[in-house]
């Protein structure tokens, strides 16, 4: 064989040359590379937000009910969707809310994993039904101290839930976004907005996109965790659709929001609403919030899917909730009290520093303590403990309550 003809390259050739540094005269500023959309609208694992998932087997029916658990010790915060989502939609709160409490959320009947005999009968008796059940089911007899936090159509369910007071335990409750007027104003334009909804989508990231650019879900990574169990395979069209036909349970709506206002006031526990504006609260409500019957708060930049267009403000919130009404693994601990000094406004006890922490203080009926103020005496001393000949007994949340009440009145 002949020798090659080729001469070798000379060393400096071989050696890589340094890449140059843009110039700041360029024309052509430098691009790094982007993310594809099935990249960027990729479905995520639901095992990265929650522990497990587990299926609820309710006795003596054939209905199976899909739960996702986060969380080993403290209270459970029981979740529950709104209709069209799925329990996933509190995944990326989970993920937050676990490590001081405990999560479950369940896929209602007619949404994500669970099955049912009938997935369209959607009344609010049958969804209620559904929650105990689940409720007796995993926790029997003793349940831990329960939560109850509902977005939407599930903020509905969790009201009638706790209005029956067959929830021994239950220790609060939480309602996202769901106001009875708005509600019931809205029901008429529901089947327009549901109609005009993308129907197929050919791939699940198509579906995820959409519903981040259609502006129904704000937050990419939540929309990647919960749009895929909102869908379901057609064989027959070769594409995805929504898993709840909402649209065929109109018969079932109008009793979803009815009455709502009053029943939420009357639950006789510590309650939280969480709006996405004021404008969404009713009169009902309006007179109720000023009594001090439950607490409100606005989350601003977010649309209706507060949980998850703002997970790490909603787990907050959550968790404050449950340390602000001192709610443990099994229920309402015990309230720390104040010794009031005789003839000294709350507010100026607040002031003066010289509250006094009082233990095992027991319980009076509740009853107006400052004839001298009819702010406080219309409020009927929500939170006071009681009182003596000479002081007066009442504890933190309601101190602070009277005091901003009678801030107010002096403006």
């Amino acid at each position: 064989m002949e020798p090659s003809n080729l001469t070798s390259l000379p060393e400096d050739s071989l050696e890589e040359e340094e890449p140059q540094k843009p110039s700041a005269f360029s024309n052509i500023p430098h691009h790094p590379a982007t993310r594809t959309s099935l990249q960027k609208y990729s479905p995520l694992e639901w095992s990265g937000y929650f522990d497990r998932e587990d299926d609820i087997c309710i006795p003596g029916s054939n209905d199976v009910f899909h739960v996702y658990l986060a969380g080993s010790e403290g209270p459970v915060v029981f979740c529950l969707h709104g209709g069209g989502y799925s329990g996933l939609s509190f995944g990326l709160a989970a993920s937050k809310i676990k490590e001081r409490a405990r999560v479950v959320a369940m896929d209602l009947r007619g949404h994500g994993k669970s099955c049912t005999e009938n997935d369209l009968d959607l009344s609010i008796e049958t969804l209620c039904n559904d929650v105990l059940a689940v409720l007796k089911t995993v926790y029997g007899d003793t349940p831990p101290a329960i939560v109850l936090v509902g977005h939407s159509m599930g903020g509905s369910v969790a009201v009638h839930v706790a209005a029956r007071k067959a929830i021994s335990s239950l220790a609060g409750m939480i309602v996202v976004d769901v106001v009875e007027g708005t509600a019931m104003a809205s029901l008429i334009h529901m089947q327009k907005v549901l109609s005009s909804r993308m129907q197929h989508f050919h791939t699940i990231e198509k579906a995820i996109e959409w519903s981040v650019k259609g502006g129904s879900l704000r937050n990419i990574e939540s929309a990647r965790i919960s749009v895929p169990s909102t869908l379901k395979y057609d064989d027959s069209k070769k594409c995805y659709t929504y898993r709840t036909r909402l649209e065929e349970t109109e018969s079932y709506w109008r009793g979803w929001y009815e009455g709502l206002s009053e029943k939420f006031l009357s639950c006789p526990v510590p309650k939280l609403l969480l709006l996405a504006g004021t404008d969404r609260l009713d009169r009902t409500l309006t007179i109720g919030q000023m009594q001090g019957k439950f607490q409100m708060v606005v989350v601003r930049h977010t649309g209706h899917a507060i949980q998850e267009d703002a997970p790490d403000e909603f787990a907050s919130l959550i968790l404050n909730f449950i340390s602000r009404n001192r709610i443990g693994p099994h229920g309402v601990e015990g309230r720390r009290t104040y010794h009031l000094m005789k003839g000294m406004t709350p507010l100026e006890n607040l002031n003066s520093g010289r509250l006094i922490k009082r233990k095992n203080e027991k319980k009076f009926h509740r009853k107006s303590v400052f004839k001298d103020e009819p702010a406080i005496k219309q409020r009927r001393s929500r939170g006071y403990v009681g009182h003596n000949n000479s002081n007066i007994m009442i504890d933190a949340e309601g101190l602070k309550q009277a005091a901003q009440m009678l801030v107010l009145k002096n403006i």
